[in-house]
């Protein structure tokens, strides 16, 4: 990967930001009890190489997110979710950039599953409670133009 950021950081020059990402949290990578090191040691390589941000996905813990913050020279991006800190206190801990990934279409896939289960079992609707209206959609998307 770090000779892949060098190409890219060689090619763009300043006009790129790279955003290393590290998925050692996220898939579990390693020993959990060297897994901080190993993230540590493959941002170092990716910075050296050129990257200008560093991307863990899949990271919770205050006490590692702080860790992580502390030691990398480039901005700490996370991916947040149920049990992460909150917004606020990932910026306290250090923490430049927070993604939700794929949460909010893993939520809508959710709720999907949700009415259609409960159409096919009971033939009722309770929950599309709460949905939007068409004219809210509108409304969104029109503001979004």
């Amino acid at each position: 990967m770090s000779e892949r950021i060098a190409a890219a950081r060689k090619a763009a020059g300043s006009a790129l930001f790279i955003n290393a990402r590290i998925d050692t949290y996220l898939m579990s990578l390693g020993d959990p009890a060297t897994r901080l090191r190993d993230t540590l040691d493959r941002a170092a390589a990716y910075i050296a190489a050129g990257a200008d941000g560093i991307f863990v996905p899949g990271v919770a813990d205050a006490e590692t997110i702080a860790a992580l913050a502390a030691e990398l020279a480039v901005p700490l991006n996370v991916m947040a979710g149920p049990g992460s800190p909150s917004i606020s206190e990932l910026a306290g801990l250090g923490v430049t950039r927070v993604s939700l990934g794929p949460a909010i279409a893993l939520a809508a896939y959710a709720a999907a599953r949700r009415a259609a289960r409960e159409l096919l079992a009971a033939g009722t609707y309770q929950a599309l409670d709460g949905s939007l209206s068409f004219a809210e959609t509108d409304a969104l998307m029109a503001a979004q133009a």
